[in-house]
């Protein structure tokens, strides 16, 4: 057995870690980050994310019809896009569709605004409509990590306003079971802490991999031990409320 130690600070970084009007990032600015596009050489996501992205675009032949409009945020651009919403659009508007500095997605590097190619494509609220390619994007994305974040009927829970155009990179796997059970991202990091590293996994098998999911809390020590098969193939997230999202892949 392998024993992987992490500190509980940890849980402010990964691709699933929950940022909203509760959970603010703890991190400072994101590195590792790289264009969306050649076109579009200040859209910005981290690395990993980008490459997924491509993957989907070009699966559907749609670079041109389908532009990125908004990725990485820092501190400062959040706070002046907020800043400007209130003057121009009012306290209504802006809390329903822009997040508090320190509370936005887009500040993780790991979402990614999309809108359809037109003349005229409104920065914060961009046309992403539920049919033709983006309908096609939509679908296809949870097969490669992305999620549509912020659902209809789910504002209760997101504290954001439906928005089609917005979606986030979580990781293949997650994003497939998001998809499925119709979960966003706060009822997803609930639901895995139904399964704790010493009893019941959530176990998916699909396309010929197995792969285990399961919750481990932070340790009051101040350091949380994970403890794994030897020769193990896993990646840990932290979920930035309170502990470490454990997927590893296994033969079927």
């Amino acid at each position: 057995m392998i024993n992987v130690i992490l500190s509980n600070d940890k849980i402010y970084e990964g691709n699933l870690i929950l940022v909203n009007a509760d959970y603010g990032l703890k991190t400072s600015e994101e590195k590792d980050l790289t264009a969306v596009d050649p076109k579009y050489p200040d859209i910005l996501m981290k690395r990993e994310a980008v490459n997924i992205l491509q993957m989907v675009l070009d699966k559907l032949g749609s670079r041109g019809d389908i532009v990125p409009v908004s990725g990485y945020r820092s501190f400062k651009e959040q706070t002046d896009i907020y800043e400007k919403s209130l003057i121009d659009s009012g306290r209504e508007f802006t809390e329903k569709f822009v997040a508090l500095p320190n509370h936005s997605e887009h500040q993780t590097g790991l979402a990614i605004d999309l809108g359809l190619n037109k003349e005229d494509i409104d920065f914060i609220c961009p046309d992403f409509p539920y049919d033709g390619i983006c309908e096609q994007f939509r679908k296809l994305a949870p097969k490669y990590g992305f999620i549509e974040r912020y659902q209809k009927n789910k504002e209760y829970i997101t504290g954001i306003g439906h928005e089609p155009w917005h979606f986030r990179y979580v990781g293949y796997q997650h994003s497939i079971v998001m998809y499925e059970k119709v979960m966003v991202l706060e009822e997803y990091i609930d639901y895995v802490k139904r399964f704790s590293c010493g009893g019941e996994h959530l176990n998916i098998v699909r396309n010929g991999a197995a792969v285990e999911i399961f919750y481990v809390e932070t340790d009051v020590s101040g350091k949380t031990v994970i403890t794994l098969p030897d020769n193990t193939v896993y990646q840990v997230s932290g979920n930035n409320v309170d502990g470490f999202v454990v997927t590893i892949w296994r033969k079927p």
